[in-house]
C-alpha cells in the first residue's frame, strides 16, 4: 500500500483553527482531520486534557496514546535519545502515515504513555492538521475520534456520530477538513531498543521501512511481551456492533445460502456475490489496497448501519500489500460468530 500524494484537500479554515486553538489552550478538546483517520486532540501538556480524552472515548488508563507534532524538529523535545533510525525514518515519512515509538523525554506525561518508558510520535500530513500544530506551537495527543474499540472515524460526521459535539455531546469544536485520504491508522514503529520492531502495519509497509534503515524490521506478534504497548494492537478493535465474519470469496456462495433472506451486509468483489435473497446489502471492495482503505472504515460503518444481522466481508488478497487490511478487518472480526 502506498500513501496518495495527490489528494485535494478542502482549503484550510484559518477561522476555525484559530478558534481550535484556543479550545487546546482553555483545556478542551478538539477533533482533527489527518491523512489517516480524525484524532481527538488535547493539548499534550495538560493532563486534565488528556484525561478528557480518555473519559470521552473510555479508554483504559494503560492504553498509551500517540503525540502529534509539527515535524521532525520537535523529536527531541518528546524523546531522548533519539537514534539515527528514527531521524531517517522522519526525513522519510514525515510528515505522513508514520508514528516511531521513542524512549520518552522528561516531559511526557504517564497519561500519555499508559506508565511507560516510551512515547509514539507523529507528524501528520493532512493541511488542516499541520495548521493546527504549528499555530499551537506544541504537541497534541490525538487517538482517534470515536469511542474505545469500536470503528475510526474518517469523516467529521462519524465524530459527532460517536462522540457528539458540545454541549449535549464530548467534544468542544469539530473541524471538518473532508474525508481522510489514507483511510487506516498509521504504521506504528518501535524504535526504543536495538532491533526495530513493526507494531501496527499501516500505508508505509515493511519493506518501505527497510529500505530506508538499510535493515530488517521484525514483526511484533501477540507474543512479544517485550515490545511496548501501542495504539490498535488489542485482539478486537475497529470492530462494528454487528458480528462480522471473515469470508474467502470461493466460500461466500454456501454462507450465504445458509443464512436466512435479507440478514446479510457484505462487502466483497463484484464478482465473487451471486445472486441471494440473503443480502441486504452489498458493497463492492475495491481491487487494489490504496483504494481499499481509503473507505473500509466508512463501509464497514454503512455495513453496520443497514439492520443486517450479520455482516459478511471477503478476505482481501493474501500479498504483502495487505498487510494491514488483514490486520484491521482480523481484529474488527475478533470475538465474533456469524
Amino acid at each position: 500500500m502506498t500513501t496518495n500524494n495527490t489528494t485535494h484537500y478542502p482549503p484550510v479554515d484559518a477561522d476555525a483553527i484559530a478558534r481550535a486553538v484556543d479550545v487546546l489552550r482553555r483545556g478542551g478538546l478538539v477533533a482533527m482531520p489527518t491523512e489517516t483517520v480524525y484524532g481527538l486532540a488535547a493539548d499534550a501538556r495538560n493532563d486534565a486534557a488528556v484525561r478528557a480524552i480518555f473519559a470521552a472515548k473510555g479508554r483504559p488508563a494503560d492504553h498509551p496514546v500517540i503525540v502529534h507534532v509539527a515535524d521532525a524538529a520537535r523529536l527531541d523535545k518528546w524523546a531522548r535519545d533519539v537514534p539515527r533510525a528514527a531521524r531517517a525514518l522522519a526525513a522519510a515519512f514525515w510528515p505522513g502515515p508514520l508514528t516511531l515509538v521513542l524512549n520518552r523525554s522528561s516531559r511526557v506525561s504517564d497519561l500519555i504513555t499508559g506508565g511507560q518508558h516510551t512515547v509514539g510520535l507523529r507528524a501528520p500530513a493532512h493541511p488542516w492538521a499541520q495548521a493546527l500544530l504549528r499555530k499551537f506551537r506544541g504537541g497534541l495527543a490525538a487517538p482517534s475520534a470515536n469511542r474505545y474499540g469500536r470503528i475510526s472515524p474518517t469523516r467529521a460526521e462519524h465524530v459527532v456520530a460517536d462522540l457528539g459535539a458540545k454541549p449535549d455531546g464530548a467534544v468542544d469544536l469539530i473541524l471538518d477538513g473532508g474525508p481522510c485520504p489514507v483511510g487506516i491508522e498509521s504504521t506504528i514503529v518501535d524504535l526504543s531498543g536495538d532491533t526495530p520492531r513493526l507494531l501496527r502495519p499501516g500505508a508505509i509497509t515493511r519493506e518501505q521501512l527497510e529500505a530506508v534503515l538499510g535493515e530488517g524490521v521484525l514483526v511484533a506478534d501477540a507474543s512479544d511481551h517485550n515490545a511496548p504497548r501501542a495504539p490498535g494492537r488489542q485482539e478486537r478493535h475497529y470492530a462494528p456492533r454487528t458480528p462480522l465474519e471473515l469470508v474467502h470469496v470461493s466460500d461466500i456462495a454456501g454462507r450465504l445460502a445458509a443464512l436466512p433472506p435479507g440478514s446479510v451486509a457484505l462487502l466483497a468483489p463484484a464478482d465473487s456475490v451471486p445472486a441471494s435473497a440473503a443480502v441486504r446489502l452489498h458493497i463492492e471492495a475495491a481491487p487494489a489496497p490504496g483504494p481499499y482503505a481509503r473507505v473500509l472504515y466508512e463501509n464497514l460503518r454503512q455495513l453496520d448501519a443497514s439492520g443486517a444481522q450479520w455482516l459478511l466481508v471477503a478476505w482481501p488478497p493474501a500479498a504483502i500489500e495487505w498487510e494491514a487490511l488483514h490486520d484491521r478487518l482480523c481484529r474488527a472480526a475478533a470475538g465474533s460468530a456469524a
